[in-house]
């Protein structure tokens, strides 16, 4: 038997105005408990117990939850001036290293360069013996050479 057939038998045990009257009534409560508890009346019904201290517990839990977040604050605040330490470390030691590179790769490009001049002088003096150039062709490149 399910609620259907019950309502249906339920309705014609009564005459028409009784169950109409009852209908009404089932509506006004409905309708008073739906409107003070919402859709908890279809839950629970008119059963539901009203906290005294509802609203001060739930001010009292505010106030942890934000001293909470202003202990989490302070932490997110340490953190963050550490981090920034850190970091302005972190750039010290690279522009330390990007000096020390550069002054190295001067004097990478300064001896490159003395090595290939001394080589190109020796490749001038070899052309020279092998009369591949003359002394004045010679005298041309070595001047280019020291003004390199």
């Amino acid at each position: 038997m399910t609620g259907w057939d019950f309502l249906d038998r339920f309705m014609y045990a009564f005459p028409p105005i009784a169950t109409t009257v009852l209908f009404v009534a089932v509506l006004v409560i409905f309708v008073i408990g739906f409107s003070k508890h919402g859709l908890n009346f279809l839950k629970y019904g008119f059963k539901q117990a009203e906290i005294t201290g509802l609203s001060a517990k739930i001010d009292e839990l505010r106030s942890e939850v934000r001293s909470e977040v202003s202990g989490l604050n302070a932490r997110f605040d340490g953190l963050r001036s550490e981090v920034r330490t850190e970091i302005a470390g972190i750039n010290t030691k690279v522009d330390g290293l990007q000096a020390e590179f550069r002054s190295e790769l001067a004097a990478i490009k300064t001896n490159h360069f003395g090595h290939l001049k001394g080589f190109l002088t020796e490749l001038t003096g070899i052309l020279l013996d092998k009369d591949i150039i003359n002394n004045t062709d010679k005298a041309r490149l070595d001047n280019q050479l020291r003004d390199m």
